[in-house]
């Protein structure tokens, strides 16, 4: 609590989920976003849709919950005993052992393993020890912005004070509010700021630095927080960083998976989802491989990462997007122009921000195609104000010139 960007689960972690059998069990705790809603400075509201499909939306879950309904369909697995509030502390790689604590205690234990699976997030210990044997370097790379959850509450008989299908932003140019749907009626509200600078979490120590702030970026947030600067002081600012590592298994028995191997930035709600989709490519590698782990670890570092590059780029990518470009008239026109090439040559040209979050495409592919295709756009827009002034001669030509058809098995049209 006080720490918890929402998640937004998109194609590809739902896609995980009914592979484990649990896409029904989670169906109940989820809230569809079908595009944005900009809260601009002057105070007018302007939506935006993710899609323009019917079943291209994003949805909003609660951590906390999503993480309840997991650990019930572990827990009730055979051959799965948790424990609770150990922290793992080193790895013998040499001697296949794991030191934790455990933190009830404060005891010191230790557990032998043949095969080992390091999820232990962006702090990896599991990660540390694969660098260290394979003399590999790994860093992060923070964001000098930081993060600060507040919450707008339910209103009156437990209705949402805000549209509840968007994900709702305050873009202001270098920072941002954001806030997403809760089932109770309330919303998980996230500012996003420099932590040093004017704006920054350092100019906003006191009370009335806090309220006036607010005042002036978010005057209609403020208003639906009533609990503003107390919340704000007693949650804590959150860091933001993006894990580079280039070796994520020994070769052998031991493997890295989600934050440990590639957190990135939230800007993209991909982290969640590319945690997921980690699973069903290692499920993927070890039917390819027979069952045998050295070979699969291999392969699936191989090929995955590549993609943990790409969404770690765009992820940051998106933050400048969402802060500052989705105000920018010719942002907006290019995002017409490739809904209606999209409409146009849906086998070719699919936007960006769909082939992440809709489809399963491999994100490597996704970035390398964006790329493409707004040069493409880049190229059909100048000059031009309106979608219906593009010389679609010229775009047919392009699209088949520049991009090849996408594979059927990665396009999840629903």
């Amino acid at each position: 609590a006080g720490r918890s960007i929402n998640l937004a689960l998109a194609e590809r972690g739902l896609h995980a989920l009914r592979l484990a059998g649990l896409d029904d069990d989670v169906q109940p705790l989820l809230i569809p976003m079908r595009g944005r809603m900009l809260h601009t400075p002057e105070g007018s509201l302007e939506f935006s849709s993710y899609g323009q499909r019917p079943h291209e939306v994003i949805y909003s879950v609660s951590r906390g919950h999503l993480n309840r309904r997991m650990l019930a369909a572990a827990d009730e697995a055979e051959n799965v005993s948790l424990f609770f509030g150990h922290e793992c502390t080193s790895v013998d790689l040499q001697n296949r052992r794991i030191e934790l604590v455990d933190h009830a205690t404060g005891e010191a234990v230790s557990r032998d393993y043949d095969i080992l699976l390091g999820t232990d997030g962006a702090a990896s210990a599991v990660r540390t020890a694969i660098a260290t044997e394979t003399q590999t370097d790994w860093h992060t790379d923070w964001l000098d912005h930081d993060y600060k959850e507040l919450e707008i509450p339910a209103g009156t008989c437990g209705r949402f004070q805000m549209d509840q299908y968007a994900l709702h932003i305050w873009p202001r140019h270098g920072y941002m509010l954001i806030a997403l749907p809760n089932l109770d009626g309330s919303f998980t509200v996230t500012l996003f700021l420099q932590a040093v600078g004017d704006p920054g979490f350092d100019r906003l120590q006191e009370d009335g630095a806090v309220a006036d702030f607010f005042e002036q970026q978010f005057p209609d947030a403020k208003a639906m927080i009533p609990d503003l600067e107390k919340e704000f002081f007693e949650n804590p600012a959150g860091r933001l960083g993006t894990v580079r590592c280039s070796k994520w298994t020994n070769g052998k028995d031991t493997l890295l998976l989600g934050d440990a191997a590639h957190a990135i930035v939230p800007f993209h709600g991909q982290g969640m989802n590319a945690g997921f989709e980690d699973c069903a490519v290692l499920m993927e590698r070890l039917d390819d491989s027979e069952g045998d782990w050295s070979t699969a670890m291999g392969q699936f570092e191989q090929s995955r990462l590549p993609d943990a590059h790409a969404i770690a780029e765009m992820a940051l990518e998106n933050y400048v997007t969402m802060r500052d470009s989705v105000l920018d008239p010719h942002f907006q026109l290019k995002k017409a122009a490739g809904f209606e090439l999209e409409r146009r040559w849906p086998d070719r040209f699919v936007p960006r921000y769909s082939m992440v979050m809709f489809h399963r495409i491999p994100y490597d592919t996704v970035w390398q195609r964006g790329k493409i295709q707004d040069q493409v756009l880049e190229q059909l827009l100048a000059g031009k104000n309106d979608v219906q002034q593009i010389d679609f001669g010229l775009a047919e030509q392009l699209v088949n010139s520049q991009l090849s058809p996408l594979p059927e098995a990665g396009m999840n049209r629903g």
